[in-house]
């Protein structure tokens, strides 16, 4: 397997040149010692740790998976080394408050770590990535007693997290769930009413390992007097261990043998009259739970670009390499007995294709935490606000666009590798293995469509889209008069104003019949995220322009990069528009019989 090797000059463009985020964090008090060079300190020191104590555990964790012995997962080889060593080195409290025995970071720095780590080996990140959230729950939600208990050990890592949503006979459905809470009031904290809960869950990735004593589950149920539906769910802290110490009523029955990520440990629980404390109000679990997500599910987009990077990377790497052929136009090394691959002009398209979508990716996904914390910390209501519209518009997006694209570039860097890419030789079919979750978990990607059209996009009549399409036309505005630009703008224009278009469409075709929007929202997602990548690349292409003919050759392929994107992939989103236009009109509307046979 070809050694990871971290994206740090991209990042660090996507960090500094593009999105500015130190000027934004001077305007926030309580980032105000957040500067360049500290956050550029802090990445690399993340990237040592992927790179060196973790990258080589990824094979070793696919070969070895996680296995259920006597009641407990025993995780793979040096996983739990490697996670004392990530706790020694303070990396789980970098995002957590200061008033919390945390560091204070942004959400950008996190999401860059949560990329490195991902790439590295996304199995092992499995076990720690969400601790983040839980703890913004618990600091946000919890009581005080609850949080006295409970976050000294979330934020320093010696417990791990979880959340325990899905049951076997619901997935995203979740006002389906059964799992049921009655009150223990011997176990009550101050103005913290105790239960037990009882139920099955399943697919809980991390909900048991070898790592610490303790693990902290988040886990949705009803209590007694609950009404149906998501109206009536409500989040309780349900620990491993209770706080004297005993084994509580949580048991692991099984764990997943699955397709990929096979060294995380993905489980089946049984709570059997579990201890567990509430979180918020009753009956408004599922709002609480949405912040832990709605975190996830940015998470899961810069998951799966950092897991395509590094097929890419393999796939470049062996394409500067691998001896096959003469390109039509002539030998470019004709002192070997074929040219490297990487001059054939297919498998130059599918390189630049990953690397369009990877950069491209990773510019929504960390422009999405740049927005959570000016949504969070933002001095002036009104950037708060904003920020906020963006980050609902565009979470879906972030998640299901980016894992789509990832999934296909993963597969690219195989098809880049022919045969060889077949072997695990070169660790990319483990990659592509890996990265098909991301379109499933966090809601499944047709669940992210229906939510961007029918509640983001439809809900509010277009107000939060009206913001993004602003920002859009403001931007082209100021590219107006500098003429190398206009390949850049222009398509993104043009495309801004079909897409509106196209929503008028969807619009006036709901009126006839309620599906419409439903039928068209898988493709006005798809055009929606090739309309963020070109306005973002087009960004990009106006800070690569000046610097294209420096020696450091960066910015040169950035630009080529941007044109590579705006000419061979943004056309995509004009058959994504014309296929939800036909959609609206179409096959949802027909007797499922005369459909299926």
């Amino acid at each position: 397997m070809a050694p990871y090797r971290a994206p740090r000059r991209d990042m660090a463009f996507v960090i500094h040149d593009l999105l500015r985020a130190t000027d934004h964090y001077r305007q926030m008090p309580v980032f105000a010692e957040i500067d360049a060079g500290l956050l550029d300190q802090t990445i690399d020191g993340a990237t040592r740790f992927a790179e060196t104590v973790i990258a080589p555990l990824n094979a070793i964790g696919d070969e070895q998976g996680c296995r259920l012995v006597n009641g407990q997962v025993q995780t793979p080889t040096g996983f739990a080394d490697a996670y004392r060593q990530y706790v020694h080195g303070g990396w789980p409290t970098l995002g957590c408050s200061t008033a919390h025995g945390g560091q204070g970071f942004p959400a950008l720095a996190h999401t860059a770590i949560v990329e490195l780590l991902c790439g590295a080996n996304q199995s092992w990140t499995m076990f720690p990535i969400l601790s983040h959230g839980v703890y913004k729950i618990v600091s946000q939600h919890a009581s005080p007693a609850l949080q006295a208990a409970w976050l000294p050990a979330i934020v320093d890592g010696t417990a791990t997290t979880t959340m325990l949503l899905t049951e076997a006979h619901c997935g995203s459905d979740l006002g389906l769930l059964r799992s049921t809470a009655s009150p223990a009031p011997e176990r009550d904290l101050p103005d913290t009413p105790a239960y037990r809960l009882r139920g099955s869950k399943i697919f809980i990735s991390s909900a048991d390992h070898d790592w610490t004593d303790n693990i902290v589950h988040m886990v949705l149920a009803r209590l007694p007097d609950a009404p149906p539906g998501v109206r009536g769910i409500s989040l309780f802290l349900v620990p491993k261990r209770l706080p004297d110490g005993t084994v509580n009523g949580l048991t692991v029955t099984h764990v997943e043998h699955k397709m990929g990520l096979r060294g995380s440990a993905t489980c089946s629980v049984t709570l059997d009259g579990a201890v567990g404390w509430l979180v918020g109000q009753p009956h408004q679990g599922l709002a609480a739970m949405f912040i832990l997500m709605n975190e996830a599910r940015l998470n899961v987009g810069v998951q799966a670009i950092a897991v395509a990077q590094g097929a890419y990377d393999a796939a470049l790497a062996y394409a500067r390499e691998r001896l096959q052929m003469r390109p039509s136009s002539g030998a470019r090394r004709p002192d070997l007995p074929a040219d490297p691959i990487i001059h054939h002009a297919d498998v130059r398209r599918m390189l630049l294709t990953q690397k369009a979508r990877i950069e491209g990716g990773r510019m929504l996904g960390y422009w999405m935490s740049l927005c959570s914390d000016l949504e969070s910390h933002h001095p002036d209501e009104t950037e708060r606000r904003d920020a906020a519209d963006l980050l609902a518009l565009l979470t879906p997006v972030t998640k299901a666009f980016l894992s789509d694209k990832a999934f296909d570039d993963a597969n690219l860097a195989l098809q880049v590798l022919g045969g060889h890419g077949y072997l695990r030789d070169h660790g990319i079919e483990q990659r592509v293995r890996d990265v098909r979750i991301a379109q499933i978990y966090e809601g499944t990607n047709g669940v992210q469509a229906r939510d961007l059209l029918g509640r983001k996009i439809l809900g509010d009549g277009g107000a939060k889209l009206g913001k993004l399409m602003r920002r859009i036309r403001d931007f082209l505005a100021t590219q107006a008069r500098v003429e190398a630009m206009a390949p850049f703008t222009r398509p993104v224009a043009a495309l801004a104003d079909q897409y509106e278009q196209t929503l008028r469409d969807i619009v006036a075709a709901q009126s006839r019949h309620r599906d419409a929007s439903d039928a068209a929202a898988h493709d006005m997602l798809q055009a929606l995220g090739h309309l963020c990548f070109g306005y973002l690349f087009a960004q990009a292409a106006a800070l690569a322009l000046p610097k294209a003919d420096a020696p450091d050759p960066f910015h040169a392929s950035k630009l080529e990069t941007a044109r590579h994107y705006l000419t061979q992939l943004l056309p995509q989103a004009d058959a994504h528009l014309a296929a939800a236009r036909s959609a609206a009109i179409a096959p949802v509307a027909l007797d499922e019989a005369r459909l299926f046979g």
